[in-house]
């Protein structure tokens, strides 16, 4: 697999799950369980369906936009100097 097919893998979970979380029941799923800790955010507990939600869609907004710059430019794919 090239390094391009395996960022768009990437994405293509990282896009599947926000829109689990987003309109799929997924931050009714998460409201308050400790899993939310690990799956969105360590303040996730406290949070209501909705800050799930809105807390999703800006974690997909900033992720397209990662993506597509990513895509065109793939030496911003990684942030350290061993990639």
């Amino acid at each position: 697999m090239t390094g391009t097919e395996t960022w768009i893998l990437c994405y293509v979970i990282d896009f599947l799950f926000w829109i689990w979380v987003i309109g799929w029941g997924g931050a009714e799923w998460l409201e308050g369980t400790f899993t939310s800790t690990f799956l969105v955010s360590w303040l996730a507990p406290s949070w209501t369906a909705e800050g799930i939600r809105l807390f999703a869609w800006l974690s997909l907004l900033v992720s397209i936009v990662a993506f597509v710059v990513g895509f065109f430019v793939p030496d911003l794919r990684c942030w350290s100097t061993s990639c």
